[in-house]
């Protein structure tokens, strides 16, 4: 409230309600948001200028007190009027004022917080509403029939009453529009890499049987950043055959333009998948003669690997699991457990994790949960007598040696699968951890574990018996490892016959150096950031450099062929340095020219083919009902548009994520209640989950992995827009952030 209110006796202008009633017709009829009611109080001469008194009639009368009041409009409760009173209270009853409609109070909340505000929104565009919209359900994977749904028809009419509606069709040209600008961003940028590319393949097939392969290429710009663009996911028609798929591969990458700068390729293991790289060695440019095209996925074969040794559980697992599913049995079970977590003083709010058949770590996990209750359980064990699947204290021992031998597992995986798509230079220490653990396992005392790691080595030396070359070659890049490590490594690996096995990798990083140096006749120094200077000299100027240029192609030649033993032979940096390789080779491309474009497309080379979700999961790559139903044109774009425009591309939930809030359960809380952590999206908040969770009338937490993607597949339908995306749109239909607001 502006101005000042004296005591009831002093003479106060206050209009009639005609005059009041006046006043706003007229304020209707101008500007929006202008002040509506204009009063003056005489002993000041002050207007009334606050859009609140649009909602409240000043009282002739004072109150049984002498002071000034004024009524709601709505509701007609009073309230004080004087100036010492000011409006807030009258702006917090407005925003809970029962008789006043959501609209009136939406645009009240507008008129106070953006005052003139009205005049810098911008005008409604419905070309920019439309692509935001296309944006939107792009980049949140939204149904293209969004559009046609009545409750989101009826959101746009009211954030603007000209909105005109649209069809899928029209938002499915859209998207095609902007996938082919965005295609030709990328053309550009693949034609700027400095140097070449490697690429990874996967097989995906819809629930109608349709193939599809995607292709993804991983680069090191001019900047030294790790770069990785979806390329294509396009449908394969049959035969899914190794020839079929390199033939698709080949003309893909034609298309693109890079059929002639292609480093390796990265596939999982498959028969099909070794087939197609043989086909394409001879249609592609590759160094040392296609010798490193071919890696394989190094989470596929980890999760082969695992797999392999829990094939046969050992009974102290089968018990920790029954005796998980017991506690989770109940309400009244779940209460005993409880009470034994109390008098055991255990924490009960890190709670156990049930496990799913299909996805090995959610096993590792499980352990790990029931080992910190392990006292728990044996306390439940002396005062529950229905509760018979206790271990013992041996096979207890039994489980903390199989949980330690499992973490190291899951952790490489986790590593070899991260989402940033981790440089090559990783892969060669931790695979020499996962080789060195299971040959000492395999002098374990416990004939399970013993047993275990004997499958597992197995496995592990039909895919792994010898190192990847072009992998140890990435560690020697390594400035904290250099030489050193792999020299190390081969004592511990081939014993005495270390020796000649380090000649021969010796010979083939050489071998491969010198064909960059033979190379290098096509580089400039201006090439090193990626910048090109081209400086027109005449004819006469030319030729007589000429010679000058022979010279100095043999003098940079010579120089180039001592690059690499020149890195060799400087000191190592200490291991215990925290350094960002890619960091470090941007800052010595200049002293090492050859040797840098080396690094470049040797540390590009990706280790695994997956995302976390797949790593630890035996099931396939299945597409979702919803990709399935559309096109493969109208697919293609949408995978590739939200990889290239907004940087996220998931084929399916995350699966990883959501088995983890679901199997981890509060102690003492309804089966299906879901700990939500703070921060956490709320399309997986407990009250969510929970409802769908009754749908499928579950009783315990013992989830199939099918029903946990289609409770996380329902959950994320809840929310169609985010946060991010209302404004935009609010924007753009010209109201502000009326919606979120409201």
């Amino acid at each position: 409230m502006e101005g000042s209110v004296g005591n009831p006796p002093n003479p106060i202008d206050v209009p009639s309600g005609d005059e009041l009633e006046a006043t706003s017709k007229r304020s209707n009829a101008s500007k929006l948001f202008k002040p509506k009611v204009t009063r003056t109080i005489a002993k000041r001469n002050r207007r009334l200028s606050s859009p609140v008194w649009d909602q409240f009639e000043i009282q002739n009368e004072p109150d049984s007190n002498g002071n000034l009041v004024c009524k709601c409009k709505k509701c007609g409760k009073t309230f004080l009027a004087e100036s010492k009173n000011g409006t807030v209270n009258l702006i917090r009853h407005l925003k809970s004022c029962k008789g006043k409609s959501f609209r009136d109070i939406g645009q009240f909340i507008l008129q106070i917080n953006c005052g003139s505000l009205v005049s810098k929104l911008p005008k409604f565009s419905a070309d920019e509403f439309r692509q935001l919209v296309a944006i939107a359900i792009a980049k949140h994977n939204l149904p293209l029939q969004l559009v046609e749904y009545e409750g989101i028809r009826n959101c746009f009419s009211y954030l603007n009453p000209d909105v005109k509606f649209f069809v899928r069709n029209t938002i499915k040209a859209d998207i095609l529009k902007m996938y082919g600008m965005e295609k030709q961003k990328l053309i550009l940028l693949l034609k700027k890499a400095c140097g070449r590319i490697s690429l990874t393949s996967d097989c995906w097939t819809s629930v109608t049987t349709d193939g599809y392969i995607s292709l993804t290429a991983h680069f090191i710009d001019e900047n030294w950043h790790l770069q990785k663009r979806v390329l294509n996911f396009s449908f394969l028609p049959p035969p899914h055959s190794g020839v079929a798929m390199s033939v698709k591969v080949t003309t893909l990458l034609k298309e693109w333009g890079i059929e002639n700068r292609i480093m390796s390729m990265t596939l999982d293991n498959a028969s099909a998948n070794d087939s197609m790289a043989e086909s394409l060695k001879p249609d592609l440019n590759l160094m040392a003669n296609g010798e490193y095209f071919h890696v394989r996925c190094c989470a596929h074969i980890l999760n082969l690997i695992v797999q392999e040794g829990l094939k046969d559980l050992d009974d102290a697992i089968l018990k920790v699991r029954e005796s998980v599913k017991y506690t989770k049995g109940s309400q009244l079970r779940k209460q005993r457990f409880m009470t034994s977590v109390q008098h055991v003083n255990l924490e009960s709010l890190r709670g156990l994790r049930q496990d799913v058949p299909t996805r090995w770590n959610s096993t590792y996990h499980m352990l790990d949960s029931a080992l910190y209750y392990r006292r728990a359980f044996n306390n439940l064990s002396k005062t529950d007598l229905n509760y018979l699947h206790c271990p013992t204290e041996s096979e207890w021992d039994k489980i903390e040696k199989i949980c330690k031998f499992l973490k190291l597992f899951h952790d490489v995986s986790c590593i070899f699968s991260d989402t940033k798509f981790p440089t090559s230079n990783l892969y060669f220490t931790h695979v020499l951890r996962v080789r060195l653990l299971l040959k000492e396992e395999m002098r374990s005392r416990d004939s399970f574990v013993k047993s275990m790691a004997a499958r597992m080595f197995v496995k592990f030396e039909k895919y792994w018996s010898t190192f990847s070359t072009i992998m140890a070659i990435a560690v020697i890049f390594d400035p904290r490892y250099k030489f050193n490590v792999v020299d190390w490594a081969y004592k511990k690996i081939f014993g005495e016959s270390y020796a000649l096995e380090l000649d021969i990798f010796k010979d083939k990083l050489f071998e491969l150096f010198k064909e960059y140096v033979s190379l290098a006749s096509d580089y400039t120094p201006a090439s090193v950031n990626g910048s090109h200077v081209n400086i027109p000299l005449d004819a006469s100027s030319d030729t007589f450099m000429m010679d000058y240029d022979s010279y100095s192609s043999d003098a940079f030649t010579s120089a180039g062929k001592s690059e690499l033993k020149l890195y060799l032979e400087e000191p190592i940096l200490p291991r215990s340095a925290e350094i960002n390789v890619l960091d470090y080779w941007k800052t010595h491309c200049v002293r090492y020219p050859v040797l840098a474009q080396m690094v470049r497309d040797v540390l590009a080379i990706p280790i695994s083919t997956v995302a976390s979700e797949s790593t630890f999961s035996i099931g396939g790559r299945i597409l979702d009902p919803y990709r399935s139903s559309l096109k493969p044109s109208t697919v293609e774009a949408l995978v590739c548009l939200r990889d290239w425009a907004f940087d996220q591309v998931s084929m399916q939930p995350d699966v990883e994520e959501l088995c983890d809030r679901i199997l981890k359960m509060k102690v003492g809380d309804d089966p299906t209640d879901i700990e939500h952590e703070p921060g956490a999206s709320e399309s997986l908040s407990h009250t969510k989950l929970s409802s769908f969770a009754d749908k499928y009338s579950t009783t315990t937490i013992d989830f199939k992995i099918h029903r946990v993607v289609c409770l996380v597949d329902q959950v994320l339908q809840l929310d169609l827009v985010t946060l991010e995306s209302q404004k935009k749109l609010t924007a753009a239909l010209g109201v502000g952030d009326k919606f979120v607001s409201d």
